[in-house]
């Protein structure tokens, strides 16, 4: 029985090059197999429109953001709707933790917590938690949770008593500035 269900996590700038990569398969052994199948990667997500591509006899889903994007990379038998969910709580994780600014320069700037994050989210290529709350509370510090919260405008997550005066204004503005965009 095989638990390993992600051979690979990356994230890859507009050009192609490695922003933050993670492998979990011994076929990416050395640097030069993977900078050669992130290339890979790249060219025939470039190409297409499809959010789930196979190649090399992987399964790889993928999702773009402003200057960067998401990969999980499967074995070509495994789940899409897992690989999906995977590739969503990464994305969701990060997006929390880069308070919405999902960007490379961001990523480059907290890199730390990125890779915190992945280690806490994926360990040995197996899932541990499907929850990107449960991660960004285990990884982040206290203090910059909050303020990622609050710019992520998911303050209503958090109890009114563990808010502050401060951060329930700011979540009221949140909501009125979005609701006056939509």
């Amino acid at each position: 029985m095989k638990l390993s269900s992600v051979s690979a996590l990356l994230i890859l700038d507009n050009d192609g090059n490695r922003v933050f990569s993670k492998y979990y398969n011994e076929a990416f052994s050395t640097e030069r197999d993977a900078k050669e199948f992130e290339q890979a990667v790249f060219k025939k997500t470039k190409e297409t429109d499809f959010e789930i591509v196979a190649l090399r006899g992987m399964t790889v889903v993928y999702r773009s953001s402003v200057d960067v994007s998401f990969y999980v990379v499967g074995d070509g038998e495994e789940n899409e709707l897992i690989l999906s969910q995977a590739l969503n709580t990464f994305f969701d994780t990060i997006s929390v933790i880069l308070k919405k600014n999902v960007e490379k320069k961001s990523i480059l700037n907290k890199m730390g917590l990125v890779m915190l994050a992945a280690d806490d989210f994926i360990q040995e290529g197996v899932i541990l938690e499907c929850d990107s709350d449960a991660i960004v509370a285990r990884v982040c510090p206290k203090s910059e949770l909050q303020e990622g919260v609050a710019a992520s405008g998911m303050m209503g997550s958090l109890p009114i008593t563990e808010q502050t005066v401060q951060q329930v204004l700011q979540s009221a503005r949140e909501g009125f500035k979005w609701s006056l965009l939509r």
